[in-house]
């Protein structure tokens, strides 16, 4: 998969197409509501329009935006510089469900998604976002080991997202059979598997050895909307 619209412009496509309903913001700038995943989107990558997202942006506010470079605009602070790989599944579907014992994360598993998503620091992650599709995860008794699930999305592609494992259960491929479940279930129905990893993560080597392709590598960074939190000033 090569030159993909949607693909190419993917965080646009989702705040404006399947997420605009948890998205806030005007003309050519999106952001998740709050409580979702922190992530801002624009129309015009090269040209962010971040003087329309500054009403609905609070000061202290931390943000992922990617593919512009250049000097932050007035009213936002740069914090953190990296690139990221846009992975897309290349392999056969698998023959049976990885993860059958597997369980759907409900609203009260939000807490335990939040807390290990914290620990784990897999990307962008909020209190709701477990919302944004179906996410899955292996519990030791009522403690949740591992998750992955669903986030972006656009017409026949499905973001896997929020991948990660407990340090206290890592080694036992829990994380694996959970991508794989999510892309038997995305495969079945039409769409095509997609996700996202930093640069410096180890675990693109293994998604590459899993079957998954780089797509291409960008920019990302971590933005502050500037100002004082308890005055908006």
């Amino acid at each position: 998969m090569r030159n993909n619209e949607l693909l190419d412009r993917i965080f646009w496509h989702t705040l404006t197409g399947a997420h605009a309903a948890h998205a806030s913001g005007a003309g050519g700038a999106r952001r998740y509501t709050s409580g979702f995943s922190p992530i801002l989107a624009f129309a015009d990558s090269a040209a962010p329009d971040f003087d329309a997202l500054l009403p609905y942006c609070a000061p202290g506010e931390h943000f992922y935006c990617e593919n512009w470079t250049g000097a932050a605009p007035p009213g936002w602070r740069i914090d953190a510089e990296t690139t990221m790989y846009r992975m897309v599944w290349a392999g056969a579907m698998p023959a049976a469900d990885p993860a059958p014992a597997a369980l759907p994360l409900q609203a009260r598993h939000a807490q335990q998604a939040l807390e290990l998503a914290t620990l784990c620091k897999p990307g962008p992650f909020g209190i709701r976002t477990i919302e944004l599709g179906d996410y899955f995860g292996y519990f030791d008794g009522e403690r949740l080991m591992a998750m992955a699930g669903e986030r972006l999305r656009a017409p026949g592609l499905c973001e896997i997202s929020g991948v990660c494992t407990h340090p206290d259960y890592q080694g036992r491929g829990l994380a694996k059979q959970l991508i794989g479940k999510l892309i038997r279930r995305h495969m079945a129905r039409g769409d095509t598997s997609f996700l996202h990893v930093m640069r410096a993560n180890p675990a693109h080597q293994l998604y590459l050895d899993m079957g998954f392709e780089d797509y291409l590598e960008s920019v990302v960074r971590v933005v502050v909307r500037e100002g004082n939190p308890s005055t908006g000033d």
